[in-house]
């Protein structure tokens, strides 16, 4: 029989992952992760259970979620990477939808994106929007959160356009920058989550944050609160597109792909909603501005190797 203490978190380790993982370790449930990186230290000792996705092993997936009532995925690529491709994410998360079934899983709250589309030009929101028709379609109980982009200790983008605005003296920012994001905290989308898990019926949420900036505004507040002196100067899309493959190749990372500033100059990383994250992104340079950019935060170093 299922356990209702149990809950599965695909990647406890990572970003959302970890957020999620702690609440729910917090209200006293039981907790799993399935993950890539089965034996990557974590901040939960013994109060987490590891064990490997196992995407080529149905059975052994199957078994893994056995027992939980509650599957919480984060699982997803932000660009294609050697032989994992967005194709190859997709037809993993059809096995982990199908093996969650089979385990006797009751409920699917999954992390998606905002703006979600089978018939976006974007491959990355093309194949997002594909694996939420998947869940959809399936014979799980699901909620699905839409978070527009997260910011938190562990984020990446917030965090190495400071590392930029630290190391060079000049920081690109493609085009007029007029084009609008609206960041949404790390730990409100994992509350926004763990809520979900408990509604009875299907949703698909929004989670945007309760600030929204221009691309220029946003580069010029994380400046300020940082003390950088670097110039910010607005470059041909194309040719600061170059640029950050050039310092890409100097950290060994994708630090921008073409999807992702086509996505984010097309206002694609604002959501369509109101606001459903509390926490200001403002106020939080503002407490963390002292270790902000410090050090890059590599996405091959904590997805791939």
């Amino acid at each position: 029989m299922a356990d209702p203490e149990l809950q599965v978190v695909t990647g406890a380790s990572g970003f959302t992952g970890k957020y999620i993982t702690a609440r729910l370790l917090a209200q006293g449930k039981k907790v799993k992760t399935i993950t890539g990186h089965p034996h990557r230290q974590h901040p939960f000792g013994d109060r987490l259970s590891v064990a490997p996705f196992n995407f080529d092993d149905p059975s052994a997936l199957i078994r893994s979620l056995e027992g939980a009532t509650t599957l919480y995925n984060t699982y997803w690529v932000r660009f294609p990477y050697g032989d994992v491709t967005f194709e190859k994410a997709v037809e993993n998360s059809r096995t982990l939808i199908r093996a969650a079934e089979e385990a006797g899983i009751r409920r699917i709250v999954h992390i998606s994106i905002a703006n979600a589309d089978e018939g976006s030009p974007f491959p990355y929101y093309k194949a997002k929007a594909v694996v939420e028709r998947l869940i959809a379609g399936s014979r799980l109980s699901y909620a699905v959160i839409r978070p527009t982009v997260l910011f938190g200790t562990e984020g990446i983008l917030i965090n190495n356009i400071a590392w930029l605005l630290k190391k060079f003296p000049l920081f690109a920012v493609p085009g007029s920058g007029d084009y609008r994001l609206q960041p949404v905290y790390v730990d409100d989308v994992a509350e926004l989550a763990v809520n979900a898990a408990s509604e009875g019926s299907n949703l698909v949420m929004d989670a945007g944050g309760p600030e929204t900036f221009t691309y220029d505004e946003l580069v010029r507040l994380i400046a300020a609160k940082i003390g950088s002196r670097a110039r910010i100067v607005h470059l041909n899309p194309a040719v600061a597109l170059q640029a950050s493959r050039l310092v890409g190749k100097m950290v060994d990372d994708a630090l921008l792909t073409r999807d992702e500033l086509d996505g984010l100059m097309a206002g694609l990383l604002v959501a369509k909603g109101p606001p459903a994250g509390k926490t200001r992104l403002s106020q939080w340079l503002a407490e963390n501005a002292a270790t902000l950019g410090t050090a890059y935060a590599s996405e091959i170093e904590r997805h791939y190797r």
